[in-house]
């Protein structure tokens, strides 16, 4: 692989490693296509556990022993029930673990999420499966779970009816306090999606990846606030002190011009900032731009764009195999195993790799390391696909391609 001095590398078509130092690659014993959820535990023995979730059948979760990053081990792999499910998300706080499964079709079992006692890695065991399947419902996609409270998620449910079938699922909360009968404590969906609603469903967009729930984090710092990313509909921040009854405080959206599925909110709160990403969900840089955004969210109610972190030339990826764009990003989860940081945000950008960028200035955000893998084998796209990024509290940084490349293991040399 290639060490350059610049982000760019020495030419598009070569890997590309720019202040960032790979010590392992790991193909998850073939089962190396992956999701959008990674969690780090410290077991009771003291090991370092990375938990994984899977993009597809027939895989639903791996734990690999990091203990050593430089000697990633597989602890445990285990299997989804169906082949139409996918276990695309999972949340870790202490020794449980919240995974969600989404079926391919409405109408399919399982869909819902399930709870997990880990504090064994090799034996999980689970605690509770929460259905929310239905005749117009393909269950959970997303969740986010880190007070060891509430389970937060982009769900459908029996009792919900979409005005549109790629509207299907919507924010709900569940208390989880007894983790073994987890209790709905509150619901929201975007005015006009659901049927019998007053508003008019709202216009769709050119490519139309849906009005619904991705994202719905909620951070300790500000338990009362909600950052939910609604796809096609922009995001919003909610107001959820009451949980019963979330009301949003602002609604911002980029799109049209642009073309939709905004995927993540990230507040630094000490900074009065906002990161916001939009998904890359076409092959061949169809939907560019797909980018990362700064907003200043000094007045939460008026959110205003102040930047975009720079990308790469698109002639440079669009040509090379799969997505190219922003997608997900390391999301300050308040753990003690994740990195903490509101200056460098890191993000995956499918095959164009990982991207860091300081912005300590948040007018001027600038790259400051980059690492592109070679294609990995077997891979449909005929290139990386990096899907999702974790970092822990060590500076270590984890990365995981989406068909077959598993999972990419780095330090940071910035």
């Amino acid at each position: 692989m290639a060490s350059v001095n610049s982000p760019l590398g020495p030419k598009a078509s070569e890997a590309t490693s720019w202040n960032f130092k790979l010590l392992a690659q790991h193909q998850l014993d073939g089962f190396g296509g992956m999701g959008e959820g990674m969690s780090v535990q410290i077991a009771k023995d003291g090991r370092r556990i990375i938990w994984l979730a899977h993009e597809s059948a027939p895989k639903n979760f791996t734990a690999v022993d990091v203990s050593d990053p430089r000697k990633p081990k597989v602890v445990v792999q285990t299997d989804l029930p169906q082949s139409f499910m996918r276990s695309n998300s999972l949340e870790l706080t202490g020794d449980i673990m919240a995974v969600a499964y989404q079926t391919q079709k409405v109408g399919q079992k399982p869909a819902g999420f399930e709870l997990f006692d880990v504090s064994v890695p090799e034996k999980p065991k689970s605690i509770s499966f929460t259905d929310c399947s239905g005749a117009n419902s393909r269950g959970v996609h997303a969740l986010w779970f880190c007070d060891g409270q509430y389970v937060h998620m982009a769900s459908g449910a029996p009792d919900f009816k979409p005005t549109h079938p790629l509207d299907d699922q919507f924010y709900r909360c569940f208390d989880v306090r007894n983790p073994s009968k987890p209790v709905e404590a509150g619901r929201w969906w975007m005015p006009g999606t659901r049927e019998g609603d007053s508003a008019k469903p709202p216009a769709r967009h050119k490519l139309d990846k849906g009005y619904r729930a991705h994202n719905t984090n909620v951070y300790p710092q500000r338990p009362d606030r909600l950052y939910l990313t609604y796809i096609d509909g922009g995001m919003y921040i909610m107001d959820i002190a009451d949980k019963s009854k979330p009301k949003p405080v602002s609604h911002w959206t980029n799109s049209p011009p642009y073309t939709g599925f905004m995927h993540t909110a990230m507040p630094l709160f000490d900074r009065n900032l906002m990161i916001v990403t939009d998904e890359s969900t076409e092959n061949n840089a169809l939907d560019w731009p797909k980018l990362i955004w700064i907003l200043d969210a000094r007045e939460e109610k008026n959110l205003m764009p102040i930047a975009t972190c720079p990308m790469p030339p698109v002639d440079a990826f669009s040509s090379r195999g799969g997505r190219f764009g922003a997608h997900n990003i390391h999301e300050n989860a308040k753990l003690p195993t994740a990195w903490q940081s509101d200056e460098i945000v890191i993000g995956t950008f499918f095959n164009g790799g990982l991207r860091a960028y300081d912005i300590s200035n948040a007018y001027q955000p600038k790259e400051v390391a980059a690492f592109v893998p070679p294609p990995p084998a077997g891979t449909p796209a005929g290139a990386v696909q990096l899907n999702d990024v974790f970092v822990d509290e060590r500076r270590i940084v984890y990365t995981v391609d989406r068909h077959t490349g598993g999972l990419y293991i780095l330090e940071m040399d910035f």
